[in-house]
């Protein structure tokens, strides 16, 4: 089974590049990275270029560069133009300030169920801690780094959690009882591709910040989708940064809190808007 993992990035390429670092470095078998960008200028994809002679592990199948115009902030269209340029069964999203471990996708695949979303979680960084690591030349890069090193950054006040880190199996105690919208996190969440086609994936109506996520689990959960705990196996190490405005939070919100009193399944536009003209999809790696 081909997993696509696909990464959101908007002008940030030394996160994103810590990110693809991390990617490349996957102890899973059979996968493929597509680079979701919601615009972002030349340094974006110079950075991605500079990968292309870089090694990297064996299961990477390809290392994609998805663009669309600079048009705001639209997660989104970002988000379904990837899984357009996609070629898994299986997608797993991931935000480009989100350094993922070696075993990350290994962990995904183990835990993939017909019938349900993953939702996994992050460990939190300081600003401080983010721009240590940024600027860091270490051989060791922060990704392999073990659970002592993590232990000593959770006591100098480093990140805010660090026991998620412990790893634990699959298990039918992962599977929650109900799908709730609220702590949806789409910096890492994987979903069987068929699933996220037949809902028409994120709805490119949601703009601006917020909710788009939940609005997705909210329609996955009408199609039969159940949510499936992936915390303690597939944690993520997300970069500080400013947080974008929340101007249309309340908005989106409400929309969310309308479509919970229907029976709506389909985004408004969603994955079936794409191609569209303006989107630029290129292969970095692979073809």
């Amino acid at each position: 089974m081909l997993i696509s993992v696909i990464v959101t990035t908007y002008n940030r390429p030394d996160a994103l590049g810590a990110v693809v670092r991390a990617l490349l470095d996957q102890t899973d078998p059979e996968f493929e990275v597509i680079i979701a960008d919601d615009g972002s200028k030349q340094p974006t994809r110079n950075a991605l270029e500079s990968f292309a002679s870089t090694p990297h592990a064996p299961g990477l199948k390809r290392l994609v560069h998805a663009w669309q115009p600079d048009d705001g902030f639209r997660a989104s269209a970002a988000r379904n133009l990837g899984v357009h340029a996609a070629r898994g069964e299986y997608l797993v999203f991931l935000d480009g300030d989100c350094i993922p471990r070696p075993n990350y996708v290994q962990r995904h695949r183990e835990l993939a169920e017909r019938g349900f979303m993953v939702s996994g979680s992050r460990v939190l960084l300081s600003e401080q801690f983010t721009a240590e690591l940024l600027n860091d030349t270490s051989p060791l890069p922060v990704h392999q780094r073990g659970l002592a090193y993590w232990l000593k950054q959770r006591l100098t006040g480093k990140t805010n959690k660090i026991v998620p880190l412990l790893q634990f199996p699959d298990t039918p105690m992962r599977h929650y009882r109900a799908v709730k919208w609220n702590r949806i996190k789409s910096c890492n969440l994987a979903i069987w591709r068929d699933d996220y086609a037949a809902v028409n994936g994120f709805d490119e109506s949601f703009v601006g910040w917020g909710h788009e996520d939940a609005d997705l689990v909210l329609r996955l959960a009408r199609h039969g989708i159940r949510r499936k705990g992936g915390a303690f196996a597939t944690e993520v190490f997300h970069l500080w940064h400013r947080e974008n405005t929340r101007a249309t939070e309340s908005e989106n919100r409400k929309r969310v809190e309308e479509r919970m009193k229907t029976g709506v399944t389909q985004a408004d536009i969603g994955l079936s808007a794409h191609p569209k003209a303006e989107d630029r999809i290129d292969a970095i790696v692979g073809s």
